[in-house]
């Protein structure tokens, strides 16, 4: 009989615990966090001017075709490389949207205010719309990058080729290049991570905005778009 009532005993002071440590782990259980592009830190873009031709000449009509998003990145997840080859990705912080269709946005938003640029549509749009050229995006890098699980900083990392087209025929005029590491943001911070990607994204628009600048009118492309587009920006350089 005595061993009976020590087993319930000890039964009853155990549950009590059991519980606690099940309210707890709930307590601290991450909760799910949602982000998009568009967060207006990239409100001052940089200059586009250098080299403009007179502001009498006609500025672009320009459709943003359908991004073109490397595989991996085609996923809700937000991207951190770690050293060369890791992905690190948390289930708790993710885009609130379609990323493809996010950084399209983005980049007609900021591609619009840059010289030369008259008005831009996004895909898909109507029937009735007319463009002077068009923009076809590839995006092959999107991501923040750090050098080990000790860092406490990072820095963006954004790939964007991009095709400007003759709108009659699809025939590409010129193709430039965008490789931005300018941006950085603290470890652990996936707002600043997402507010350096957007500023990014603006400095890929001016980038395009800078190459159609160069052509001598509304049909002829520049010689070589490569000296705004192939350099790597890094540190403000």
């Amino acid at each position: 009989m005595r061993t009976h009532i020590r087993r319930t005993c000890l039964l009853a002071i155990a549950i009590p615990f059991a519980l606690g440590g099940c309210v707890k782990l709930a307590r601290e259980s991450p909760r799910l966090q949602l982000y998009v592009l568009g967060t207006g830190a990239a409100e001052a873009l940089p200059s586009a001017t250098t080299g403009a031709p007179p502001a009498t000449r006609e500025a672009y009509r320009v459709g943003l075709r359908r991004l073109e998003l490397a595989s991996y990145l085609s996923v809700p997840t937000i991207m951190i490389r770690r050293g060369a080859n890791e992905l690190v990705v948390s289930e708790f912080h993710r885009w609130a949207g379609d990323l493809e269709q996010s950084i399209n946005r983005e980049v007609g938003v900021y591609l619009a205010r840059t010289p030369r640029v008259r008005s831009v549509d996004v895909a898909p749009w109507t029937a009735r719309a007319r463009h002077d050229v068009l923009v076809q995006l590839h995006i092959s890098r999107f991501e923040g990058v750090i050098v080990d699980s000790a860092a406490k900083e990072g820095r963006v990392h954004v790939i964007a080729g991009w095709d400007i087209v003759r709108p009659f025929n699809g025939a590409v005029l010129v193709r430039g290049n965008t490789d931005d590491r300018g941006g950085t943001f603290r470890v652990g911070d996936y707002a600043s991570l997402v507010t350096a990607l957007d500023a990014a994204l603006s400095r890929v628009a001016v980038d395009i905005g800078a190459c159609l600048t160069r052509f001598p009118n509304d049909s002829t492309p520049p010689a070589s778009c490569g000296s705004v587009s192939a350099g790597t920006r890094e540190n403000g350089r």
